[in-house]
């Protein structure tokens, strides 16, 4: 496929009109490499053991949700210099879907809501609010452990609001309240936004949140899909 083609594709898949404004220039086609795409992998994340992986399956195509080039890049060095090193030799693409992706139909959002079995699923300003109508620990099940409850919680989550990747915002939180969820699931939480919110927040990581939607939608185009969890070891 030629590389104009699979962009279209990608961009109906998630229209670059859906980003928030902070991504403007952060995703699509972050480098640009062989001309033809054959074979395609997909990740979460850009590190070297993702790209090390992509370059052995001969890969024209990395796609990711998160770009490498969060920041202005004023100096190419550590793991950003062997990262670029790694895909401009190997003539590799990157192509990147991030808050496009979080809000597109079937896309980041929408597969959280799948894997947790929400029916009756709404849209929020960012991210989607379901009923569940089971147990914390049936959260922590399904999306693979590792969660911290802040705040008292029943036995029963009825309606749960969820943003994936970093999305404990205080706004965000209340807009889930409102639309009646009973807890709120995301990652990342600050100290002061946990003291402050209106309902449970159910603090799971980045990665389990998003990763399912990169997984799912390399099994839905056929691409092979690099799995490249942080290391996580709890201490009690």
């Amino acid at each position: 496929m030629d590389i104009r083609a699979f962009i279209g594709e990608m961009e109906e898949l998630a229209p670059p009109v859906l980003a928030e404004e902070f991504d403007q220039g952060r995703i699509g086609l972050i480098i640009e490499g062989r001309p033809e795409i054959t074979r395609v992998c997909c990740a979460l994340d850009v590190t070297p053991a993702v790209v090390k992986r992509a370059v052995a399956a001969s890969a024209d195509m990395l796609v990711v949700h998160h770009t490498p080039l969060w920041t202005p890049v004023t100096q190419v060095t550590g793991c950003t210099a062997r990262i670029l090193r790694t895909l401009l030799a190997a003539e590799m693409n990157l192509y990147v879907m991030h808050t496009n992706f979080d809000r597109a139909d079937g896309g980041v959002n929408d597969t959280l809501c799948h894997l947790l079995d929400l029916t009756g699923i709404m849209p929020m300003s960012a991210g989607r609010i379901g009923t569940f109508g089971s147990s914390p620990e049936e959260i922590s099940r399904r999306i693979g452990g590792n969660i911290r409850i802040w705040g008292e919680i029943g036995q029963t989550v009825h309606k749960l609001g969820v943003v994936a990747g970093s999305g404990f915002d205080p706004e965000l939180i209340e807009e889930a309240q409102v639309m009646g969820a009973d807890a709120f699931l995301s990652a990342e939480m600050k100290h002061a936004v946990a003291r402050s919110a209106a309902i449970p927040c159910i603090e799971a990581t980045h990665y389990s949140l998003e990763a399912p939607a990169m997984r799912e939608l390399g099994m839905r185009m056929g691409w092979e899909y690099i799995d490249d969890p942080p290391l996580i070891r709890q201490l009690t």
